[in-house]
């Protein structure tokens, strides 16, 4: 279909709620229907946008389709109607949006678009700026309720019209509608065969250490389940291995899923914000302290000697074992989100480790055996030879970790986060052991 047709991107977020639906079904769902009125270029992309963002939904992704048509104008109408009847817009939180741009329109448009689905992973957005931006390049758009989703809208308009950025794949399967909200039946052994079978080219269907099955989502929307990978082939491959109830309908979507895209390297802690995440190098300036509800927290001094406290939540589950681990001097580097002035662990490299310096009675040298103390401030003496000393003695203790990277478990993974999987030899990592 090239005659007399134009190419068009869609963009679409915010029809979801905590309480069901899911702009990825949505997505899935119009991809098929729009068939009927042209045909798909490209792949339907996902698009986390920034995970610290307290009035999102679930996990704060639009979606986007690039179709070919005849008639536009049907496919806006048709769109359109869909959002307005599969939105739940009774949630305070759900604020659709929807946005069109038209091929006559891509090369005018991209530069900006590209810019703003950036800034919508990493920054703070408000809804104000995505309308004025949508005014003054002319484009086409819906927003309901309070227009929220038109920021999601306009970013995956802009990552569909510069494909270059790193990207990775996820299968979606959904579940047929009468059964939404009720209990998924998913094979949990199939998917540990399955993740046997494609792993490492496919990660975070299962947490092996802590035996949690990550891929299904426990929540009421039409989600089944969704297996993410470095490729189309092999996420299908993985879901082909499932044994499950029918599924409605599935879709691959182009994610930026494990990227590291909300990631800004930060030069000192005095350029950290609240709802960012960042890259931080530093020294640790005490050991982690253990607090009310198992989370792990330690203070990061920068070279400027400005700090800042890292945690590593109760979720972060064996992660916090390495934590504990640190010890004053310790160089790291930090990468997480921020919020109430505390950096959110999501992966951790330990550059060099300090020494384990320990104290204790010195030996005697006459016989061997350990000193005693003498009493408050007069050293040590053997009670079988009589040999005293002064000082104690000063030992060096082996660390239980070692330099390079460390990361949270799978289930306790944010979208955005790269596993360390992902990484090249040359970044250094430690993979995890299988």
């Amino acid at each position: 279909m090239t005659r007399d047709t134009i190419k068009m991107v869609i963009g679409i977020d915010d029809t979801d709620s905590r309480e069901g639906m899911c702009t990825t079904y949505l997505g899935a769902l119009l991809a098929d229907e729009i068939s009927a009125f042209g045909e798909h270029v490209g792949d339907p992309l996902l698009i986390r946008l920034n995970p610290t963002i307290p009035y999102k939904t679930r996990g704060n992704a639009s979606v986007a389709i690039c179709v070919r048509c005849r008639n536009p104008g049907k496919v806006i109408d048709h769109v359109v109607s869909r959002i307005e009847s599969l939105s739940i817009m009774e949630c305070e939180n759900t604020n659709p949006g929807v946005v069109f741009v038209l091929e006559s329109d891509f090369e005018v448009v991209k530069k900006e678009l590209r810019s703003f689905f950036r800034r919508a992973v990493r920054d703070v957005i408000g809804i104000d700026e995505a309308k004025d931006l949508a005014d003054k390049l002319s484009l086409k758009f819906r927003a309901f309720k309070n227009g929220r989703g038109l920021i999601g809208a306009l970013a995956a308009c802009g990552a569909m019209l510069n494909p270059g950025w790193d990207h990775t794949y996820e299968y979606l399967a959904y579940r047929k509608k009468e059964v939404w909200g009720s209990r998924r039946s998913v094979d949990s052994g199939s998917l540990y065969e399955a993740d046997d079978c494609t792993y490492p080219e496919t990660w975070d269907s299962v947490d092996r250490e802590n035996n949690v099955v990550v891929c299904v989502p426990r929540s009421p929307d039409p989600v089944l389940y969704g297996i993410r990978g470095n490729s189309k082939h092999a996420v299908k491959k993985a879901a082909q291995m499932v044994r499950s109830e029918d599924i409605e309908r599935s879709c691959i979507y182009k994610t930026n899923q494990g990227t590291d895209m909300h990631l800004v390297r930060a030069a000192g802690v005095d350029g950290v914000e609240a709802m960012h995440s960042y890259i931080l190098e530093g020294t640790v300036e005490n050991a982690a302290d253990t607090i009310q509800g198992g989370h792990s927290i330690f203070v990061l001094k920068d070279d400027s000697g400005q700090s800042i406290d890292c945690a590593a939540f109760e979720p972060t589950k064996n992660f916090r074992d390495v934590v504990r681990e640190l010890l004053p001097g310790d160089r790291v580097v930090v990468y997480g989100s921020v919020m109430d002035n505390t950096l959110n662990i999501e992966k951790m490299k330990v550059l060099s480790l300090a020494e384990k310096l320990e104290k204790r009675n010195p030996g005697c040298p006459s016989c061997g055996k350990r000193m005693k103390s003498a009493g408050a401030d007069q050293g040590y003496r053997c009670k079988k030879c009589g040999t005293s000393a002064n000082e104690a003695e000063t030992v060096r203790r082996e660390r239980n970790i070692e330099a390079g990277f460390y990361e949270v478990p799978p289930c306790a993974r944010r979208h955005l986060a790269k596993p360390l999987v992902r990484f090249t030899d040359s970044e250094n990592t430690l993979f995890p052991a299988r």
